[in-house]
């Protein structure tokens, strides 16, 4: 092998830079571990809400320690950012989908106008919408088109008005209008995810994920880690509040006396004893803080307020500062009635808020008081906003540009007014954060609506301004169409349950290489954890997020790359037993191995590009890892493994077998006709695939889940077992027929799926069906089981539901769209590439055959025994990945064959299918080899790899099973019996 100094380098900076990245998610599970250690020592558990107590000290621990330097290159802080991500399925969290609604945006566009032609083409839209897979916009326009009549979208009374004047007049024809409407709804959609994204970001989960889906007008949002999933559903769906607020002078002496008799105050109010905390090294911040204490004089008592509350900056108009970590504390203390009393008279409708950071790593934030009033209304509200663009002031520098609506000019004129008398700022606010609060120098205030914000901006933070200004105008609502909800315990669960079974999997298949191999599998054993290591560095590098099926992926990683190595040590015994010397025996058999290596792997990895492309959350977790794998085992087994050899067959007088006693005659000198049997195995598969078929459209048919026809499933886990039958019966005198209850896994948890209000949409008919869940499921929870308890529990949680999930019809039908699309695709790109790879159709008809056939097969186990077996076998996304994979090991095998054939025929002709007899003969050993081995991972993950895995798990056994009948049974007699007619017609096999 030549360039060995090179790869040899290439290997050691590979692993090097794996275990760098690795070792972040090292640090800070040592150190989230200490930090559990240290609040169940603080912390007893007998204490009055125990379990938010101890995530409090968790948390304040973590955040003490935070900036300290470990091993002089990270912090925890910069460790957090670079670990791995962990997806919901192991973390615990919320995963949504969100739908903007753009009839929303277009009522808001067209003013709510009152058109009939309007509301009806908007009417005529949500019925098309049913059953379209056409933008909502485009329905729109095409349900305007065929009743518009004379009218025009540009009419005065739709588009044609004050808030689009500038862009919009009568002339316009309806082609004119509709690029400016579709751009308008496209920045509308901006702007909300941009208020998302905000609002993600203060919600304090680390590692959120929000991205947008195309231009269909939907937003991804994942949020790993959530607790409080009530408050993260209501964050996303509410709809966006943009408001304007005076705020108060700088000094002002009323806030001086406030502040004094609040700290006094808090003294009896609040704990006086300070939590010990872990030595740090000293900030800039913590320097500060000291200052201002020491200046106080107030070192030798605690002051609640003092203590953590500074003077704002002059020049700003803000009233107060605060270290980020304190913010929560501030605003605790600010909201008690206690301390709310306290305010003078002058001042006792003060609104509180924060600023918004400008990046993550701000230290210390301002907080502003401003101007409220009994009804806590603001003086200006978003809505009356016509437009704000990005653009630049007089000096060049970053600026915003606003104009607003008659109404809001008139309000926005005094609102400035008496900002420049009072000398106080006018807030920004979105969502309860202050994104800026200028001051006016105009005397008598900005007439006209139109004003220009100015400030220490940077381009960025003026676009983002921007989408917010324009959000108050177009508020638009962000229905939750799909959502997972999984509560940390099952996470939990999922980690141990799957690293237990990944664990398992690799000892026996370690074990098994030694066994079959002797000397030569301890390096293919070496290779293989080299393997494993690269897997994990290139997804923590690449910022990806492991899952529960992505474990999956990787546990099937290693039988792809012992697939590999059998190929290369199988071709090796051939070549000793021709005669060749070990040297000459290795360089041929792994020259001759790569060919069926390459295409084996190219075949499952195009199947798991596919499920990339089409799969979403979890499944595209599992063809993330797939996908790595496929790159790292192609590396390490011809490589590393090579390496391994060669260095020990350099050794004078060493002596290498590729094989021990016991497996050194295993399939040699076979001879089994094979072609002669495949008559009956065309009547034994038909009658496997016509029982499968009448099953399927005649019998009991295939188990939809909620992915597929929408729905809402709850997991739930009880103290005790229960009766699914029992509780069934309760829960369809609730929730109407339809509702479906199943035993999920051990007796004492059941599985809840209802089409109850599948239309409907919001966060109260989410509230509705878990009100009405707990009512009718308290009698079976232990005593003292709280609502709260039941939904959402903590981290420890034994009982309530462990794992939500809610598909509205529209994406449902999408994802089964996507599913068919995914599964079309991967049968052509694959027939494709054998077609270019063989050059014959034949061989491509008997692979896709042999696919159709594994398919139908699976799918018509699942429909026979859906009902009878003991784990769930419903059809959801995760059986679709199952099947792509069954394609893709279906297909990986079926290409060995071939690939052995074309090499056989090549060299010894046709001879009346002898050869083709021979050629997969000579592939049986390592057909069965890998089939077996990769059988025990599956079965690893099938026992060990708990309850949300083993129906995925079982359809790929089953096509493991089939697949490796098929490649010999099926797709070899197709392409014989086709190509054998080719002969007879007289024409030549090309070699």
């Amino acid at each position: 092998m030549q360039n060995k100094g090179l790869i040899k380098l290439f290997a050691f900076l590979f692993g090097l830079v794996s275990i760098y990245q690795l070792s972040y998610t090292f640090i800070t599970a040592k150190i989230e571990n200490d930090a559990e250690e240290y609040a169940i020592n603080k912390i007893s558990n007998s204490e009055e809400d125990y379990l938010s107590k101890r995530e409090e000290v968790e948390l304040s621990y973590l955040d003490s320690i935070g900036g300290n330097s470990i091993l002089g290159y990270t912090t925890y802080n910069e460790a957090k950012k670079k670990e791995l991500n962990k997806g919901l399925d192991l973390k615990g969290g919320i995963n949504v989908t969100l739908q903007i609604s753009v009839k929303d945006i277009l009522k808001g566009l067209a003013d709510n106008t009152n058109s009939p032609i309007f509301n009806k083409a908007l009417a005529d839209a949500d019925a098309a919408s049913k059953s379209s897979d056409d933008t909502y916009v485009d329905l729109f326009f095409e349900a305007f088109d065929n009743i518009k009549g004379d009218t025009k979208l540009a009419s005065p009374d739709i588009f044609a008005n004050k808030g689009l004047s500038d862009e919009v007049n009568f002339q316009m024809t309806d082609d004119e209008v509709k690029p400016i409407i579709r751009r308008k709804i496209d920045e509308s959609i901006v702007s909300a995810f941009e208020v998302l994204r905000e609002r993600i970001d203060g919600f304090g989960v680390t590692q959120p994920n929000i991205q947008r889906e195309g231009n269909s007008g939907r937003i991804l949002v994942e949020l790993p880690g959530a607790r409080d999933i009530a408050r993260a559903q209501e964050l996303l769906s509410s709809t966006a509040q943009l408001e304007f607020w005076e705020t108060y002078e700088q000094n002002n002496p009323s806030f001086g006396n406030f502040i004094v008799a609040a700290n006094e105050k808090l003294k009896s109010l609040v704990k006086t004893e300070k939590v010990e905390e872990p030595v740090k090294e000293e900030s800039e911040l913590d320097s500060l803080l000291s200052d201002v204490t020491d200046s106080l004089d107030l070192a030798s008592q605690v002051n609640p307020l003092y203590d953590i509350l500074l003077p704002a900056n002059p020049g700003t108009h803000a009233m107060f500062r605060a270290a980020v970590k304190d913010t929560a504390k501030v605003g605790e203390y600010l909201r008690m009635p206690e301390i709310r009393r306290l305010l003078p008279a002058d001042i006792q409708y003060t609104k509180f808020l924060w600023e918004r950071p400008s990046t993550s790593d701000v230290e210390i934030l301002d907080l502003y008081a401003l101007k409220s009033n009994r009804s806590n209304t603001p003086r200006i509200s978003g809505d009356v906003v016509s437009d704000a663009r990005d653009t630049y002031d007089e000096y060049n520098k970053p600026a915003v540009s606003m104009s607003m609506n008659s109404r809001g000019a008139k309000e926005w004129q005094k609102l400035t007014s008496d900002a420049n008398v009072n000398n106080t700022g006018i807030a920004v606010v979105l969502d309860n954060k202050v994104y800026t609060a200028p001051g006016c120098s105009v005397v008598g205030g900005i007439s006209g609506g139109g004003t220009e914000i100015t400030g220490s901006f940077t381009v960025e933070e003026t676009k983002d301004i921007a989408n917010v200004l324009r959000a108050g105008k177009l508020p638009a609502k962000a229905e939750i169409i799909q959502s997972n909800v999984v509560g940390p315990s099952l996470g939990q669960e999922a980690i141990d349950s799957g690293f237990s079974s990944f664990l398992i999997a690799m000892a026996i298949v370690l074990i098994w290489m030694v066994f079959y191999y002797g000397k030569a599998g301890l390096f293919a054993d070496v290779a293989l954890l080299l393997n494993i290591l690269l897997i994990f560095g290139v997804l923590t590098s690449l910022s990806a997020v492991l899952t529960l099926p992505g474990i999956a992926g990787i546990v099937l990683t290693i039988g792809m790359a012992v697939d590999a190595n059998v190929l290369i040590f199988e071709r090796i015994k051939e070549e000793v037993a021709r005669g060749k010397g070990k040297s000459q025996a290795v360089a041929d058999g792994f020259g001759n191995a790569l060919s069926s290596i390459l295409d084996a792997n190219i075949t499952t990895g195009l199947t798991a590009l596919i499920l990339f492309l089409f799969g979403s959350g979890p499944i595209k977790g599992f063809a993330t890892t797939l996908l790595i794998g496929i790159i790292t085992s192609l590396f390490t087994a011809i490589f590393i493994t090579r390496l391994l050899v060669d260095w020990y067959l350099s050794g004078k007088e060493r002596k290498l077998d590729f094989s021990t006693s016991l497996t050194k005659n295993l399939f040699t000198n076979l001879n089994i006709d094979f072609l002669a049997k495949r008559k009956i195995a065309y009547v034994i598969s038909t009658v496997m695939v016509g029982i499968g078929l009448f099953s399927l459209f005649f019998g009991p048919g295939l188990q939809q889940g909620v992915d597929f026809i929408g729905g809402r499933s709850y997991q739930v886990r009880f103290e005790h077992e229960v009766s699914a039958s029992e509780i069934a019966s309760e829960l369809n005198t609730v929730f109407g027929s339809g509702t479906n209850v199943k035993t999920y896994g051990e007796a004492n948890q059941i599985k809840i799926t209802t089409p109850y209000k599948v239309e409907a949409e919001g966060v109260e008919v989410d509230n509705e069906i878990q009100d009405k869940l707990y009512t009718s499921l308290q009698k079976y929870l232990p005593d003292g089981t709280t609502k709260s308890d039941f939904i959402v529990g903590s981290a420890d949680k034994t009982v309530g539901i462990m794992q939500s999930i809610k598909v509205g019809p529209t994406i449902a039908d999408d994802i089964k769209k996507n599913a068919f699309l995914a599964i079309l695709g991967s049968l052509a790109v694959v027939f494709l590439y054998i077609l270019l790879r063989f050059r014959k159709w034949q061989f491509s008809l008997g692979a896709v055959v042999a696919v159709f056939h594994d398919v139908l097969i699976v799918l018509g186990i699942f429909s026979l025994t859906g009902k009878i077996m003991p784990f769930n076998m419903e059809i959801d996304q995760a059986f679709i990945a199952a099947i792509l994979t069954v394609i893709g090991y279906s297909l990986n095998d079926t290409v060995v064959v071939f690939d052995r054939i074309r090499e056989i025929i090549g060299e010894r002709g046709w001879r009346g299918g002898d050869n083709v007899n021979s050629a997969v003969n000579s592939t049986l050993g390592r057909t069965l080899n890998t089939s077996l081995t990769t059988m025990v991972v599956l079965l690893a993950i099938f026992v060990f790899g708990g309850e949300s895995l083993r129906g995925f798990m079982f359809a790929m056994i089953v096509g493991v099973v089939v697949g490796t009948y098929s490649s010999v049974f099926i797709a070899t007699p197709v392409m014989f019996d086709t190509l054998k007619r080719k002969i007879a017609s007289g024409e030549e096999i090309e070699e």
